[in-house]
């Protein structure tokens, strides 16, 4: 195995949406580790290997611990909120154990076979709208963003009268220009989260947060927990924190995903004729776009102790960043990796991760991308670009990759 000797600054932007930053080059040619250079001059190592991530995902010698104070910070953004420690995301077993088994069931292959029909439903109503409009539409908010946000929102119980809210804080708490911004939105959305749990502690519903407020808080509905007010105090913020990630999550990357994989989609026509002859390749077409476009890039962990690597040791309280997008298009995983190509296998990709902390949402994410976008496709079968392709704009790389607008015609 060789490294590269120089570091090269992380993260970078990307030059084109659906293809990993053009400086990210010679970690292709020196898998399947290297190091990095952060904003603040630290370096740390990068994994771009598929075999060594997949490995050093399940390492229990790795750590996501947020509040570790060597973790690797990429961003002055994710600086400001170093304090938190968000739930699943940002914590160890045992921790994450426990919380990963109270909301898994919701999450379920079965559990989502029984929201397609509501998934659908949700599609259909919103491309109901677009066509009534009229071309030209703008893809993101008018569609890719809303899919996620209703079904994430009945899946939580979260009133989607409030998804300006919420829709804003997100993109603030992710990409905020300003650090203060950052923070600023995390605190909007605990206190929000705060005044909902107290609200479903005396008029529960039947949402996953409902679920999770009886569990935690027992005698909900009467207001007596039989809890300490320490323990009670703990249980209100871990349902604040799993809230927050699981609403953030839910809908921030499944958009950028259906918008993204849209654009993608209408880049390679070939392809795209593929699709529209035969939809039953679309689990295949979900799953190679989720391996090629990468969008959460940058997986974030630090060394609990020495760890030999082919020869490279990582030394303890090291920080290790996995860089999704290349590790995806590691060549000895995957043949002619920069080719969109759903004939492959791709299912052993990491766009969701791997190991304890793979994304729980993945079913959910897979089922959303699948209808919606067979949905569009099916419905508007003379979809293109109302822009030229360089005009429509894209995420920086310190955040995940998406589209801030996809404006189409028919």
């Amino acid at each position: 195995m060789s490294e590269i000797t120089e570091t090269v600054p992380f993260p970078q932007d990307r030059t084109c949406p659906y293809h990993p930053p053009t400086a990210y080059a010679p970690f292709r040619e020196h898998r399947p580790l290297s190091r990095v250079t952060l904003y603040d001059g630290r370096e740390v190592w990068v994994v771009t290997g598929r075999d060594t991530a997949r490995k050093l995902l399940s390492d229990k010698r790795l750590s996501s611990r947020r509040d570790h104070p060597h973790l690797p910070i990429t961003t002055p953004r994710l600086a400001a909120n170093v304090d938190r420690r968000p739930a699943l995301l940002g914590v160890d077993d045992p921790e994450h154990g426990v919380q990963r088994r109270l909301v898994i069931p919701s999450f379920s292959v079965k559990r989502m076979a029984e929201l397609r029909p509501r998934i659908q439903e949700t599609v259909d109503r919103l491309l109901d709208a677009m066509v009534e409009q009229g071309p030209p539409a703008e893809l993101v908010e008018s569609f890719a963003l809303p899919v996620p946000s209703m079904v994430i929102c009945a899946l939580l119980g979260v009133p989607y009268e409030d998804h300006d809210f919420f829709e804003s804080a997100s993109r603030r708490l992710l990409r905020g220009p300003l650090p203060e911004d950052s923070r600023q939105a995390a605190d909007q959305l605990e206190d929000y989260f705060r005044t909902l749990v107290a609200h479903k502690r005396k008029h529960p519903g039947d949402g996953l947060l409902d679920d999770l407020v009886q569990q935690r808080l027992p005698g909900t509905g009467t207001g007596d927990s039989g809890l300490s007010a320490a323990e009670e105090r703990e249980a209100v913020e871990e349902l604040i924190s799993l809230a927050t990630i699981l609403l953030v999550a839910g809908h921030e990357t499944t958009a950028n995903m259906i918008s993204l994989g849209t654009y993608t989609l209408l880049q390679h026509p070939e392809r795209l004729a593929e699709l529209r002859a035969d939809e039953s390749l679309l689990p295949a077409v979900v799953e190679e776009l989720l391996r090629y476009l990468s969008i959460a890039d940058g997986m974030l962990r630090v060394a609990t102790d020495d760890i030999d690597v082919d020869g490279t040791v990582i030394r303890a309280d090291e920080g290790v960043i996995f860089s999704t997008s290349v590790i995806n298009r590691d060549p000895d995983a995957f043949a002619d990796p920069d080719t969109l190509d759903w004939q492959r296998s791709a299912r052993h990709h990491v766009a969701f991760g791997f190991g304890i902390h793979q994304c729980l949402g993945q079913n959910l994410a897979r089922a959303e991308m699948e209808i919606a976008l067979g949905s569009l496709l099916r419905r508007l079968p003379g979809l293109r670009l109302a822009v030229p392709a360089e005009e429509v704009p894209f995420k920086p790389g310190d955040t995940i990759q998406g589209l801030t607008e996809l404006p189409l015609t028919w």
